[in-house]
């Protein structure tokens, strides 16, 4: 299977993929973390290469629901919401049959359409909370691996909610992905040609872009 991570430069979900014999590749303005398959530069630009699933990480800089009010209060430009939000579209009309859209809650719910599933790191093994909402076409909602929650409770919040305890310019930490959701989307998103059955194309009676069902 031939698998493109969008805006990934950590290499996690890539090489989640790598792990379970698929063709991976990562794709990112900047260079990969993490030696392996990785394309430096415009993802955009290498969406029509005959992928399988594409797994995609938007930055959240400006679609983020906790830095909305920086727009409403006018201290940015609406502009570059707009241009985020552009760029969500752009990847959910990738001409791929299978899609992945990874964001914590945004306003991708309210201007695009409303996430499928959202998630916490806890139900795959780290003990943190985050939301994480994901955005499926064609895919089965991700099955919680190794619920942790009852030890996340029992945690101090500057452990458990280590996330919103980052100082500022901690961006690149803040946006890391947690690799226990990597591998349960490369156990629950693999399929090959000799056993076709883990993902099945369903066909929307809604709209030909298939958003508006998962599996």
């Amino acid at each position: 299977m031939r698998v493109l991570v969008a805006c990934e430069y950590s290499g996690i979900v890539r090489d989640a993929f790598t792990a379970k014999g698929h063709d991976a590749w990562s794709c990112d303005i900047l260079p990969t973390e993490s030696p392996g398959n990785h394309y430096e530069g415009d993802v955009l630009q290498h969406l029509d290469k005959g992928w399988d699933l594409m797994i995609a990480h938007p930055p959240c800089t400006h679609l983020s629901v906790s830095g909305a009010r920086w727009f409403t209060e006018g201290k940015k430009p609406m502009s570059l919401r707009n241009d985020a939000l552009d760029f969500v579209k752009k990847l959910m009309d990738a001409p791929i049959p299978r899609i992945a859209i990874e964001n914590p809650v945004s306003v991708i719910s309210s201007y695009i359409r409303k996430s499928d599933q959202m998630i916490h790191p806890y139900q795959f093994g780290h003990t943190e909370f985050k939301k994480t909402c994901l955005w499926l076409k064609n895919l089965p909602k991700l099955k919680e691996t190794n619920n942790v929650l009852e030890e996340t409770k029992k945690l101090p919040d500057k452990i458990s909610k280590r996330i919103w305890w980052l100082g500022s310019g901690k961006g690149k930490e803040r946006s890391k992905f947690y690799p226990g959701i990597a591998e349960a989307m490369a156990e629950q998103w693999s399929f090959n040609e000799e056993n076709n059955n883990t993902l099945q194309t369903t066909r929307s009676s809604k709209r030909d872009s298939q958003w508006d069902e998962t599996i």
